[in-house]
């Protein structure tokens, strides 16, 4: 997942377009072939040892058209990027024309990043729907079709958000929580790796190509949204019985605001119960857990939750 590209005044969302460019060929030269949103549902569905890679930029920046978008045209790279539609033509986002533009080539896809692109986690369900079905509108009214793909501002989600999302007629939704997708993932929590300067150097973007899914049958709690009364949250996976052998895993949080090994507890032979010792104090809580395999790839796991404002 990338945002900006060349505005180096935005460290936390920006990549140098250079290496953008060694990215790129780092992951043409380690065989991954990239896919477009047409083959996305096949991909995850399947079974099979096929190094997948969706790109996916977020938000429509300006920087993007100018710099990326030359980039991935003249290799024919595809790619999702998701738009909210209300500040489209606004200063540093591009317009409607460009968009436009772009969508014109089959590689390309736009989709569907809600309309304000505001804290929605934290408005009511009926602001929520309101803001997605101006969206939608917007999206006919312009580009003749309603996408299929959905990605949460800022990756943030809730149970009744999600069901919102569903009921408007998306068929998958993503979040901003690291991991390598499978057909296990919940199509409507669907994680992507985010790409910046901090997180982009050429090192740690070869140990993410490295990653592979981390199956798994169930996370609880369910909801991701959390306020005084269930913060910290009981976090319990439950994996499948012919699965991985999950007994060497290690997992890190992020409570009271310190990034710690968390302590774990294995229940029967096949679920993992990861225990808090405080509350997620930041915007985000997040739970990352890794495997080592002996093949020396690594299996990925990220689980995020969203703190309530006070």
């Amino acid at each position: 997942m990338y945002h900006r590209f060349e505005e180096n005044k935005y460290p936390s969302t920006n990549i140098r377009i250079q290496d953008f460019i060694s990215q790129i060929s780092i992951i043409e030269e380690e065989g991954f072939d990239f896919i477009s949103h047409n083959e996305f549902d096949e991909s995850i569905q399947k079974n099979n040892t096929n190094k997948k890679i969706l790109l996916t930029v977020d938000d429509g920046f300006s920087s993007f058209y100018s710099n990326a978008w030359p980039i991935l045209k003249e290799k024919k790279i595809p790619f999702i990027i998701f738009i909210n539609t209300e500040t489209i033509g606004s200063r540093g986002y591009m317009n409607w024309a460009q968009i436009k533009e772009i969508a014109q080539f089959d590689f390309v896809h736009i989709g569907n990043h809600s309309h304000s692109h505001e804290y929605l986690v934290d408005w009511s369900d009926k602001e929520i729907e309101e803001d997605l079905k101006t969206s939608i509108k917007i999206f006919k009214e312009k580009l003749n079709y309603q996408t299929k793909f959905f990605a949460y501002p800022f990756g943030e989600y809730k149970k009744s958000y999600k069901e919102i999302v569903k009921k408007l007629g998306f068929e998958y939704a993503f979040g901003q929580h690291s991991g390598v997708m499978d057909k296990t993932k919940d199509k409507f929590e669907l994680p992507r790796f985010p790409i910046n300067e901090k997180y982009g150097e050429e090192k740690r973007f070869k140990s993410i190509l490295r990653t592979i899914p981390f199956p798994y049958l169930k996370i609880t709690p369910d909801e991701k949204y959390l306020n005084p009364e269930n913060n910290p949250p009981s976090v319990s996976i439950t994996f499948f019985d012919n699965g991985p052998n999950f007994k060497n895993i290690t997992c890190y949080s992020n409570e009271e605001d310190k990034w710690r090994k968390s302590k774990i507890k294995f229940i029967n032979n096949n679920q993992l119960d990861i225990i808090l010792e405080g509350k997620f104090t930041t915007e985000r809580g997040r739970i990352n857990c890794s495997l080592r395999e002996d093949t020396g790839e690594w299996r990925w796991l990220g689980i995020q939750f969203v703190i309530k404002e006070l």
